[in-house]
């Protein structure tokens, strides 16, 4: 069976043939698939959940993403709390820090960050990373692993580094703290040469496929 670790089943791409796209993965032997929760931010965080809802093999995230953390307000966060509840639920995200795009400035995104990580531990959840550097950088995972060290790592409830596309020392780091590896088709891109040293070295029981639809 094939388990997608990480797919955005809520996006407007596949409003034209959402089932018809779920019934060509299930026909290619997809056998759950982990729709992830961030949506387009506050408005929309129950997103997964209306889908997972309909769909005995899907499960969902909640959260926000740090693209969206500048809009973020204390109602959704309690809002959060309230759908982290929810059965279809396993796990928080995507959440983390992006600094490639800096839709919401960093200091914020890495508040929010933090505040997220604190309510997943309370919801006893395990966490899903984003984490994209500026170019040419590793100042996103390097930032974001520091804050993972010292917010999270002692909760014991791991995560995933979704698409990773870090050094083998980041998942080294990662894997440590007890993180899942999540690899997406960005591994098959010519300058990936990075990704693709990290895919040959992780150990077989560390490592998840995705295809962070409808973007890869």
């Amino acid at each position: 069976m094939l388990v997608d670790s990480h797919a955005h089943l809520e996006m407007p791409q596949f409003d034209a043939d959402r089932e018809a796209a779920l019934e060509r993965a299930r026909a290619a032997g997809v056998g759950m698939i982990l729709a992830i929760g961030s949506g387009t931010g506050p408005g929309s965080l129950d997103c997964a959940i209306k889908i997972a809802e309909q769909h005995d093999w899907i499960r969902a995230t909640v959260g926000i993403h740090p693209h969206e953390a500048k809009l973020a307000d204390e109602n959704d966060f309690v809002e959060l709390e309230k759908l982290a509840q929810d059965p279809k639920v396993i796990a928080w995200g995507e959440i983390g820090l992006d600094y490639f795009y800096d839709h919401s400035p960093r200091p914020l995104q890495e508040q929010v960050f933090i505040r997220q990580m604190e309510m997943a531990r309370a919801a006893k959840l395990p966490i899903i990373i984003h984490c994209r550097p500026s170019e040419n950088s590793e100042d996103a995972w390097n930032e974001c692993l520091r804050q993972i060290r010292q917010h999270w790592a002692g909760s014991g409830l791991g995560g995933v580094l979704h698409c990773f596309t870090g050094s083998l020392e980041h998942m080294r780091a990662a894997l440590d703290m007890g993180f899942m590896i999540s690899f997406a088709g960005n591994v098959t891109f010519p300058k990936a040469q990075n990704i693709r040293e990290a895919a040959k070295e992780i150990p077989l029981e560390r490592m998840l496929i995705e295809t962070d639809s409808p973007f890869l």
